[in-house]
């Protein structure tokens, strides 16, 4: 009986990533810290001078952290029930928080009992942040109203009723110290000037607002709320840049790098994505275990922190330069250490043993061997699932269809192995390096289960998605089909005219050559 060869895996052309600046540049970090809170964490905030603490707002208590610390350097927990938005002061000293009470703590970052409460709001205060001047606070909450305080009496100067529905977010301008913004979900955004007695600017956004920024030269406002990120121009009266919508689901936070030149946006959809604010479009996206309520990034990008709906706290560190140089540095084995011996040539009197190399097959392959091909595609759709790439499972499929056991190996599965091959089959059908092979199972596995279809719910919502991603890939096959034509006319067109030009100057330079001749 002859031996039994291994399936050899075919290569496939790589669909890398293109790599750019950017890429390379939000890639450079290292593998993420995940601190454990007691709830979801509803705000981050990095203290603007060194250390560069950071404030995490979750369930009743303020943990501030140290740039590297994976545990609270100190936590302020005089609050009733839950706290919100805690935010630092441009020196540091100062640290304000909300509360579900409706009062609004001060603190100082150097002690632990609160220096200030301010209390007038009758409902949850979800926005407080200070004035640039450092001497009045503003807090917007859902008794649709916003306040401005005075910190040295905690005193109530002015308040505004002009919100229908909470107000769930806000900021102050850095160069203005009178002016705030605050977005609530009456879809509307606010622009106030403490030294009138009403909203200088109202914008409407359309969706229930749930952030707003302000960028540094205070010119231009990002509003966050449904699925979309718009940009608005304070120069030109509140209008519209652009509007961007890249999230599957609600925007809940947004956050600009030091450079002011990238914007953050974080969604439920467990997304982070990283637009450029001058072309305001994607250059960057990260992925997470779990929606997102909150995010900020350190000075000079050097961490990226981010809050949890299941009270997780992941932080990002970036790559030392120095470190990566001095690794680069270190001594590494010599040339000569690889090449001793492999010149070596035997002498006449030499006994050469030759041993050969013992090869180990893959669970796979010993199925195969022996002849259990259902066995053998189970074996393999499981490694799949383990992040296993996918040109194995393909060419086992190809290596079925030549021992013409194809059909056999893909009939008589129950409903979770065959959730399992359509479930691959999805992730993979559109890719164009294995369409061939997986257009031609799919219709075998149709063949084979269209008798049972109906029995399971979760097969014929499978089904069913394959159906429509088939669809839409025909569709869109259609239209390349479409723009592929009328470029071939197109360049058609072009190739007549080149022809008739090229035809017409050949003709001329016969005539003026016969003209001369005949001179």
């Amino acid at each position: 009986m002859a031996e039994y060869k291994p399936v050899k895996v075919q290569s496939f052309p790589k669909l890398g990533e293109k790599v750019t600046k950017d890429t390379s540049y939000w890639k450079n970090f290292k593998a993420p810290i995940q601190i454990k809170e007691f709830g979801a964490v509803n705000k981050i905030d990095f203290s603007p001078v060194p250390p560069y603490n950071y404030a995490v707002t979750a369930s009743s208590r303020i943990h501030i952290y140290g740039r590297y610390s994976q545990e609270p350097i100190k936590t302020f927990s005089r609050f009733k029930d839950v706290a919100y938005c805690a935010t630092y002061r441009d020196d540091g000293k100062l640290l304000v928080a909300g509360s579900e009470e409706g009062s609004i703590r001060l603190f100082d970052t150097s002690g632990r009992a609160a220096l200030r409460q301010f209390d007038g709001h009758t409902k949850a205060v979800h926005v407080v942040g200070f004035l640039s001047d450092k001497f009045r606070i503003v807090s917007g909450a859902d008794d649709y109203t916003s306040k401005v305080w005075d910190i040295s009496s905690a005193s109530e100067i002015v308040s505004y009723n002009e919100h229908t529905d909470y107000v769930r977010c806000g900021c102050t301008s850095k160069l203005n110290a009178d002016l705030f913004v605050t977005g609530s979900y009456d879809h509307t955004v606010k622009v106030f000037d403490t030294r009138a007695e009403k909203s200088v600017m109202t914008i409407e956004h359309g969706q229930p607002v749930e952030s707003v920024n302000l960028f540094p030269s205070g010119g231009l406002l990002v509003t966050a709320g449904g699925r979309y990120v718009k940009v608005w121009d304070f120069l030109r009266g509140g209008q519209l840049l652009v509007s961007l919508r890249n999230h599957h689901k609600t925007v809940t936070c947004l956050c600009l790098s030091s450079s002011g030149q990238r914007l953050l946006s974080g969604s439920l959809d467990r997304h982070v994505k990283v637009y450029s604010t001058t072309s305001y479009k994607v250059v960057h996206s990260f992925n997470y275990a779990a929606s997102i309520l909150s995010l900020a990034l350190a000075p000079e990008d050097e961490s990226l922190v981010v809050g949890m709906t299941n009270g997780i706290l992941n932080v990002k560190h970036r790559k030392r330069e120095g470190a990566r140089e001095l690794l680069q540095q270190r001594r590494r084995p010599a040339y000569r250490t690889f090449v001793k011996g492999k010149n070596y040539m035997p002498k006449q009197e030499d006994f050469i043993v030759s041993r050969p190399a013992k090869t180990y097959l893959k669970k796979y392959d010993k199925l195969l061997r022996s002849f259990q091909v259902s066995k053998a595609l189970d074996a393999v759709l499981a490694d799949s699932a383990r992040k296993k790439p996918p040109e194995v499972i393909v060419t086992v499929f190809q290596e079925l269809n030549r021992r013409g056991t194809l059909k056999n190996a893909l009939a008589g599965r129950d409903e979770k192995q065959l959730s399992v091959l359509l479930s691959f089959l999805i992730r993979h059908v559109t890719d164009a390096r294995f369409a061939p092979v997986l257009i031609n199972i799919a219709e075998m596995i149709i063949e084979i289960y269209m008798p049972v279809v109906g029995q399971s719910s979760v097969i014929d919502r499978q089904f069913l998605k394959l159906q429509n991603l088939i669809e839409k890939e025909i569709d869109l096959q259609e239209e390349l089909l479409e723009v592929l034509g009328m470029m071939d006319a197109l360049f058609a067109t072009m190739a007549r005219k080149n022809f008739s030009t090229e035809f017409a100057q050949s003709v001329l330079n016969m005539k003026m050559t016969s003209c001369l001749n005949s001179i």
